[in-house]
């Protein structure tokens, strides 16, 4: 047996971000553009956008920085926060498991 933990982070009840925003802005990155990364995710761009902005609203802070489309076409880039956030995510995450792997071990030894 083995434990699996499902980690969010709320503000006023309203998802700011998980698993799942972690998964699109690491695919935008890659991707270099929103839509890149929602098609990549099965996702609609409008779903992707949508939870971009509600995250960026809820921090009050931008994730992404955007080139408008035109002769070269648009692209997205993550801001230095949104590269803070998935890192700090990620040592968060790995603290939880490790701290639940631990307890469950103990737990039902």
């Amino acid at each position: 047996m083995e434990p699996r933990v499902k980690l969010w982070i709320e503000k006023n009840n309203a998802v700011v971000f998980g698993d799942g925003r972690l998964r699109l802005l690491t695919e935008i990155e890659k991707q270099g553009s929103i839509a890149g990364a929602a098609k990549e995710l099965s996702m609609s761009y409008r779903a992707a956008w949508g939870k971009i902005k509600a995250s960026e609203e809820r921090l009050g802070k931008k994730l992404l920085v955007i080139q408008k489309g035109g002769s070269s076409g648009g692209g997205a880039t993550l801001t230095p926060f949104a590269k803070k956030l998935i890192s700090n995510y990620q040592s968060f995450k790995e603290k939880i498991q490790a701290s639940t792997r631990s307890t469950f071990q103990k737990t039902f030894k």
